[in-house]
């Protein structure tokens, strides 16, 4: 396997695929990929939980949000996925790595899912599947997830995916809709050693 200084953030060919799913590239110039990233982002569920600092509203505004998102992934900070069903090959979603560390090895995880895929389990396995690609491909060592107090479904999420909770951090997110205030999070991770989920 490639060092960490050697090795690409950019999704390495295969895509990463399991649980009936396989985590896709997103390209910015892909109509569709382009209107999924614009229900994602302005889906009231999503927006109940997360404060982008530019609000994504049009098309326009999606590609250019997925391009820059993009252009974060060729620098090695991220490594953004489509989430799609294995068969039909439909989005269901969005997965990604986030501030990657490639000193102490350690990212960010954070995701979505579009509403006709939730209460299919899809953020949670899509969450193994990028947890395993982020300790083998990228040789992380420590994966962190954060959500806003009350968003009990994601806490059942990443406690399912082996995701320990450790703690709260204290006005660490906007609040919903808001850059001028902010709420506590609940903060769960998973590192190299810890068991494998069982996702039964």
């Amino acid at each position: 396997m490639a060092s960490m200084n050697e090795q690409s953030t950019a999704h390495p060919a295969p895509e990463p695929h399991g649980h009936g799913l396989r985590l896709s590239r997103w390209d910015a110039e892909s109509d569709a990929d382009a209107a999924a990233w614009l229900r994602g982002l302005g889906d009231p569920e999503f927006r109940r939980w997360n404060t982008p600092l530019k609000p994504v509203t049009d098309l326009d505004g999606a590609r250019d949000s997925l391009r820059a998102q993009l252009a974060r992934a060729a620098g090695g900070d991220c490594a953004p996925f489509r989430i799609t069903d294995a068969d039909t090959g439909a989005t269901l979603g969005h997965i990604g790595l986030n501030a990657i560390d490639r000193v102490i090895r350690v990212a960010r995880v954070g995701y979505w899912v579009l509403p006709e895929a939730r209460g299919q389990q899809a953020a949670a396995r899509a969450l193994a599947l990028a947890s395993r690609w982020a300790f083998t491909e990228l040789g992380l060592h420590r994966l962190e997830l954060g959500h806003a107090i009350g968003h009990d479904a994601s806490c059942r999420i990443a406690e399912k995916c082996g995701f320990r909770y450790e703690g709260t951090l204290r006005g660490a997110m906007f609040g919903a809709g808001r850059q001028d205030a902010f709420r506590d999070v609940h903060l769960h991770a998973r590192i190299a050693t810890d068991p494998e989920p069982a996702l039964g």
